[in-house]
Order: structure tokens, then sequence, then C-alpha cells
């Protein structure tokens, strides 16, 4: 895909995050998205208004650090993320659950 000379990926958006928190932000019109590290803001807009045919209003992003998980008596941690929360124009929805 091809947007003013630069090229956009369609795989910059990855998955929702569904959380008890982003699901009450649903209402307020703000859904959260875990994104590709390397997308900017402009790049996350075009995608998000192309995919979904919406109006992005607003959009933060923010890498989210390395957590350490524990089990038993192994520690790991959990990769790091870019997450964005895409703000829309109140007359646009998205709809993430089917009915």
């Amino acid at each position: 895909m091809i947007h003013k000379n630069k090229i956009i990926e369609p795989d910059i958006i990855k998955y929702p995050i569904i959380t008890d928190k982003t699901t009450k932000n649903i209402e307020n019109n703000s859904y959260c998205f875990k994104v590709a590290k390397k997308s900017n803001k402009n790049q996350i807009k075009t995608i998000i208004e192309e995919i979904f045919n919406v109006k992005v209003q607003k959009i933060n992003t923010l890498n989210m650090p390395n957590k350490v998980k524990t089990i038993g008596k192994f520690k790991g941690k959990i990769t790091q993320y870019k997450k964005a929360i895409i703000q829309l124009h109140k007359e646009y929805t998205i709809k993430l659950f089917e009915d």
C-alpha cells in the first residue's frame, strides 16, 4: 500500500487489546491496539482509517516495559510491545465483538 510516496505495511496493526479497562473505554469511543514497534502515529492513523472506514481524532502511543513473570522457581520476561490508544470522532465506532 502506498500513501504519499511512502510504503505503509498492512501488518502494522497486530490485534486489539481486550481487558476490563479497555472494554470500559470503548463506551468513550477509545480503542487499544498492539502495533508494530517501528510504526509511527501517521502510519497507524492511515491504516486504522482504511481498514475500519472511520475518522481518527487522536492517537496516543506508548512502549510497554518488559515484565518479569515468575512460575514456580523459574523467572522469565514478557516481551516488550508498543500500544496505541485510538480516539475516534463521535459519529464513528469500530465493531470488535459480534452480537
